[in-house]
This record gives structure tokens, C-alpha cells and sequence, in this order.
């Protein structure tokens, strides 16, 4: 395998989801004199970029692999500014809407971490929550358009079992990596569902907004920014840029469909609460609409009936009168687990087979640690970070110990590798051309790297 290949397959494994977080934290292991130690066109890398990941590699690879060098570091950030620099030229984008949401979703993640205190964010990393939250937001952004660019060059690879077999027997016996301990965990989700009332007061503030502004009264991108619960397009007075058809809602996107430019929507309800909509643009198979939303909230009478409901279903799945992961495909409301009968998945190899700190919400770790196997919990409420309550049921169906990697426990885990390595081969063809496109220049200190070198 190639230099660049190599690098490629051990990076990513380790980087492809890494968590915003974990780069702050890592922000914090060590002061270093901080320089440009790389250029692609107007993108840079710097050292303290390369030690802070490299720090994070360290911490997180896995007993039995060996962890990337410096060099493999400071080569794998070097690749990821290249794609974003050829995204730029060949036109691939993420909207801020995507960016802004993926931001606000991982500061509440962070913010549920230390208990919900902002204060706490500027005792624990040394800066505000509007600094933590924009760094986040150039990280996540970075992150979104890499992907993007993979999935580009990516898109329809895929490896047949007898691949997947031959990737696996090409790891000398000696190399093969040792896995920790591993779960089985599944939920059954719940929003609680809202009352006519609530519903009913929040629809008649949407449509006394809309009266205001068609008389003259208001201004639509105003009220977006002082009552929106969107995070991710308030600022923007409401506007969500351009999407295609199938990636909103379809309550919010037949509604956006039927206006005409400039029209704006009575109220209209749809999994995420009542939206106002206004269609702003059509261009092609593209849309661009603005919106105000406002999301009902459930009352401590709401959230019990939800409880209520869920532990009935729990009897009815511990008396045998329905299977798990039937009752998480009919009755969950967490799209991200029903399909696949309420389990996790290890967002890395599909597996429903996944280490606890796999698992980000602490509370679910800890909660999860205390079961036995093969126990369902009571209904416990948690808190999502744009839908406000909610209530679970988790199943801890399976535990695996910790062992070496065999084909047969570790299928999947394989399967991605080896989809991984068919890809890295694939962009290492792209790269060879790809930094042709582009300017990049390399401080001195990194030339022993041999950086994007092919061998």
C-alpha cells in the first residue's frame, strides 16, 4: 500500500466522526508556539493544529493498533485542507443552515456535559460560549465539506464478502487489533405528545405574526431573529437557503411547493413544530424558503401520559406480547434508531455492536453501566437539545468481552475497513491529480513528512 494510503486508512478510522470536543479538550494538554506549518491555497494548517490531533489520536486509538505518527497527522490535515480547497473549485458546498445546526447540536452537547451552566464553559475551556461556539462552527464546517468531497469521489463503492474476507486475512495474525468490551443497547423513543391547547395558542401567535407582516406591521426576517427556536437560520433572519426536493420535511416542503415567490404560509405543523413559511426562490430542482418556528411545549401532564404509555409497551415487550425491536420500528419517534429495531450503531462501521464511550450522552452511559444484561429500564426522561423532553425505554440486550479480531465476531468492523481502504485507494488516484488544482506550500520543519508523496 502507499505512503498516502496508509496514512489515509489510518487516519480516518480514528478521525472520520471525531467530535468537536475532543478537539477542545485536546487544546488543553499543551502550549506550543504556534505557526503556519502548511498552505493550500487559502487554507491553512497550523502546529498547534497538528498537536492537538496528534495528542487526540494517541488518546483514542484502540489497544493492538498502532497509532498514527506526527507525520501521518500533520499529512491527513494537509488532505483535508486540499479538499477543501477543491471544493471550492469543483463547487461543492454546505449551507449555513447545515452548518449552524450541526453547531448548535454539538454546543447543547457539550452544554449538557458540564450541567447546562454557561458560565461553567468559560471556566472549563477560557472562553465564552459565543468563542466556543464559533470555533465550533469553522471545525464543523471544515468537517461537512471533507465529507462531502469524499462522498463525491466515493460514491458507489462497495465491497463483496469475498473482499471483505481478503482484507481481513491479509492482516498478519500478530497485527490484529484487540476490541474492549462491547454492548448491545436499543431504545424505544417518545415525544410526548403535545395538547390541543398549547397547539392551538402557538398556531394563533404564527398567524397573528403573519396579519403583522402583510400589514405592514412587522418585518418577517425581524420576527425570525426575536421568536425562531430554529437555531440554525434565526440569525438569518429565518432563511434556510437552497435545498432540493426530499431534504425537509415533507409537511414543510409540499407547503413551501404550493406558494407563490414571495407567498407566505398560515402556520403548518410538522415533526419539529409550526412553521410560517415563506418561499423566497425556485431555481432548477431547488428551493429557498425562510421561515419562523416555534415549538410547543409539553406540559408535566403531557410528559406523564408519555410515561405511562411507554411503560404499558414495556410490560407488553417483557410478557413476550411483542418483540423489541418490533415495537421500536412501529412506535419509537427517533428516526436515527427505529429502522434498525431501536438499536445504536457504531457510526463508523453500521455495527449494532458498539463500545460504551461509543455512546456521547453521559447520562446514557451511566445508566446503561448500572443495568444487567438483558433488563429494560422504567421510562426515564432525557432531554434533546432541539425537541425539548423526551422519554426512553433501553433494552440492554447483549454483552461481548474484550477479545482479539476474528471474522466472525467482528464482521462488520472488517466490512468498514475494508470499504475504508477500497476508498483511500480510490482517493489516492484523486489526490495524485487533485494537488495539481492547487497551491499548497510546506514550512521546512514538515518536508521529512514527505507529505502526499506517492511510493
Amino acid at each position: 500500500m502507499s505512503k498516502l494510503n496508509h496514512t489515509l486508512l489510518a487516519i480516518s478510522i480514528i478521525f472520520c466522526l471525531q467530535p468537536v470536543l475532543a478537539q477542545e479538550e485536546g487544546a488543553t494538554t499543551g502550549q506550543v508556539l504556534d505557526k503556519i506549518v502548511a498552505k493550500v491555497d487559502n487554507n491553512i494548517v497550523l502546529e498547534s493544529d497538528v498537536q492537538r490531533t496528534y495528542i487526540e489520536a494517541i488518546a483514542q486509538s484502540q489497544q493492538g493498533i498502532t497509532p498514527p505518527t506526527r507525520c501521518e497527522v500533520f499529512e491527513s490535515l494537509l488532505i483535508n485542507k486540499l479538499m477543501v480547497a477543491k471544493a471550492e473549485i469543483d463547487s461543492v458546498v454546505v449551507t449555513d443552515a447545515e452548518v449552524e445546526l450541526q453547531t448548535e447540536n454539538r454546543f447543547q452537547m457539550v452544554l449538557q456535559q458540564i450541567g447546562g451552566d454557561e458560565n461553567m464553559i468559560l471556566q472549563m475551556y477560557g472562553k465564552t460560549a459565543d468563542q466556543l461556539k464559533s470555533e465550533m462552527y469553522d471545525v464543523i464546517e471544515e468537517q461537512l465539506i471533507v465529507q462531502r468531497m469524499r462522498d463525491k469521489i466515493t460514491e458507489g463503492v462497495t465491497v463483496s464478502p469475498a473482499e471483505v474476507k481478503a482484507f481481513f486475512e491479509s492482516i498478519p495474525t500478530d497485527s490484529l487489533p484487540f476490541f474492549s468490551a462491547e454492548v448491545t443497547v436499543g431504545q424505544i423513543v417518545k415525544k410526548p405528545e403535545v395538547n390541543e391547547r398549547t397547539k392551538q395558542e402557538i398556531y394563533d401567535q404564527l398567524f397573528k405574526f403573519k396579519e403583522d407582516i402583510l400589514a405592514g406591521r412587522a418585518d418577517f426576517a425581524d420576527l425570525a431573529r426575536r421568536y425562531s427556536e430554529d437555531p440554525g437560520s434565526a440569525a438569518q433572519g429565518g432563511d434556510l437557503g437552497f435545498f432540493g426536493r426530499g431534504q425537509l420535511a415533507p409537511e414543510y416542503e409540499s407547503t413551501a411547493l404550493g406558494l407563490r415567490q414571495g407567498e407566505i404560509s398560515d402556520p403548518v405543523e410538522t415533526q419539529f413544530g409550526f412553521h410560517m413559511i415563506q418561499l423566497l426562490e425556485i431555481r432548477g430542482n431547488t428551493y429557498n424558503t425562510r421561515h419562523i418556528l416555534r415549538i410547543p411545549k409539553a406540559s408535566e401532564e403531557d410528559i406523564m401520559r408519555t410515561e405511562r404509555y411507554l411503560d404499558s409497551l414495556r410490560t407488553e415487550i417483557m410478557d413476550g406480547d411483542i418483540e423489541f425491536a418490533k415495537a421500536a420500528k412501529d412506535y419509537s419517534d427517533d428516526r436515527a434508531t427505529s429502522d434498525n429495531g431501536g438499536f445504536f450503531t457504531d457510526p463508523g462501521t453500521s455495527s449494532n455492536r458498539l463500545t460504551l464511550r461509543t455512546l456521547e450522552d453521559p447520562v446514557l452511559y451511566f445508566t446503561i453501566d448500572s443495568m444487567d444484561v438483558g433488563s429494560i429500564t422504567k421510562p426515564i426522561r432525557f432531554e434533546d437539545p432541539r425537541e425539548g423532553t423526551k422519554i426512553r425505554i433501553l433494552y440492554y440486550q447483549a454483552k461481548y468481552p474484550a477479545h482479539r479480531a476474528n471474522l466472525n465476531d467482528d464482521y462488520e468492523k472488517m466490512k468498514a475497513a475494508a470499504l475504508r481502504k477500497k476508498e483511500d485507494e480510490l482517493l489516492g488516484s484523486w489526490f495524485v491529480t487533485a494537488k495539481e488544482d492547487v497551491f499548497i506550500d510546506i514550512d521546512p520543519s514538515y518536508d521529512r513528512c514527505n507529505a502526499l508523496s506517492q511510493r
